[in-house]
């Protein structure tokens, strides 16, 4: 039974790794407690779906401004002072959105803070991916997804349905001072992590000449390509996130408690897919699981869309959510075992753009759908779409669904000769 468990001895083999893991756990959770928060801050004050959409497009405009410059950032710099300087950045941050709930209660405020933050983390995002591809050995690449995967999903269970207590009992400045001592956490963890000069960093190449070189490199792989668009149009088409507060309050006629489970179902479903992913460890043809993981996604999610009782409706999310938790398992596995580490921090920029920016605009696409046809029909018409892209994404790139992982083979080859 063991077998089909995620391998978490990585933690205790490689110690500087645990340290930047735990860190990141445990900042994480706070800020799925602060993804519930927020929405329904702007809800609770404007009644509007599309204003709760809105948050994700200005979120995406941040995105998309700092992204690139930050992956750039990630191979020209050392990263430990980079996510230094990112982690204080988001820690202050969040002591804003504290102060907005104490005293202000401004939606401009939030707005800007949400924004902004996203603007970091698109900085502090490519950096802690390089970095981590950094510290571990190649052929630990697999059972670093496999548990990365589970810290996903486990903080997406727990910081909403946490959050949606501490909205319902607490409130919201408590909410946002925990998220507070998270950030503070992660730094102190990251300063026990030893810092490691970037291979390659001493090439002086200037901004535009070394975005150029990463660019050419994924548009010159098909694999890289397929898993960025299969993805990107998966969450812009199938992700209505933006929708649960109005589903929580009317559709169900619930309180916020059932909001935090709305957004934690998805990671229910992912965290019983890590439990088993020791099972799919030896799956080769990346491309492929990753086109009928995200297709398979759209199927729950037109479901979802479908559901009148909240207990089915969470039922569809868990499901979907198993699907893009395999998705992403093999996503980033695909990503860690095919860009050199002297690229890691630009790829790791456009990933960012693919998984962060769909969702974003995910939110924007929902809900302004959804306010003007309504809620089922946003939900159904984004699963319809999402198969349909993803279908389409295979067609044009057939190298994607293709590509066949080869890690792990040549030292078997070798053994093999030897004997």
């Amino acid at each position: 039974m063991l077998k089909y468990l995620p391998d978490f001895s990585l933690l205790r083999r490689n110690r500087p790794f645990a340290f930047l893991f735990c860190g990141q756990w445990v900042s994480f959770m706070g800020s799925m407690m602060t993804t519930v928060a927020i929405p329904y801050q702007v809800y609770q004050a404007t009644h509007s779906t599309a204003w709760v959409g809105a948050i994700g497009l200005v979120q995406l405009a941040a995105l998309i401004l700092c992204a690139l410059w930050g992956g750039t950032l990630a191979d020209k710099y050392h990263r430990k002072p980079l996510l230094l300087w990112t982690g204080s950045l988001l820690t202050l941050g969040s002591l804003c959105l504290v102060f907005n709930a104490l005293a202000l209660n401004s939606i401009l405020v939030i707005f800007l803070l949400a924004a902004s933050m996203l603007g970091v983390i698109a900085i502090d995002r490519p950096a802690r991916e390089a970095f981590t591809q950094q510290i571990l050995q190649k052929e630990d690449f697999a059972r670093y997804s496999a548990i990365n995967t589970f810290k996903n999903n486990f903080c997406m269970i727990i910081g909403p349905a946490v959050g949606g207590l501490l909205i319902a009992h607490a409130g919201l400045v408590v909410l946002y001072t925990v998220d507070l001592a998270t950030y503070l956490f992660a730094l102190l963890t990251l300063l026990a992590v030893p810092g490691h000069p970037n291979p390659g960093a001493e090439r002086k190449v200037a901004f535009w000449a070394s975005l150029k070189e990463g660019l050419q490199f994924a548009a010159s792989r098909q694999s890289l390509m397929g898993s960025y668009s299969v993805d990107f149009f998966a969450m812009v088409f199938g992700m209505p996130m933006a929708l649960f507060p109005a589903m929580a309050l009317h559709t169900f006629g619930s309180s916020a408690s059932a909001l935090g489970w709305l957004y934690a179902a998805p990671a229910i479903g992912g965290l019983a897919f890590s439990l088993v992913s020791g099972t799919v460890s030896k799956i080769k043809r990346h491309g492929l699981a990753i086109a009928i993981s995200a297709a398979f996604w759209g199927v729950a999610i037109i479901l979802f869309g479908l559901s009148h009782s909240l207990w089915l409706a969470l039922l569809f999310l868990a499901i979907a959510g198993a699907f893009d938790a395999a998705s992403g398992l093999f996503r980033q596995t695909l990503w860690n075992e095919t860009v050199p580490n002297t690229l890691r921090g630009r790829m790791a920029s456009l990933e960012m753009l693919s998984y962060m920016s769909g969702p974003k605009l995910g939110d924007a696409e929902a809900g302004f759908v959804a306010s003007i046809w309504g809620i089922p029909a946003s939900i159904i018409s984004g699963g319809i779409l999402t198969i349909i892209s993803v279908l389409a994404c295979c067609l044009a790139l057939p190298e994607f669904t293709g590509y066949r992982s080869t890690v792990g083979e040549r030292d078997t080859d070798l053994e093999a000769g030897g004997a």
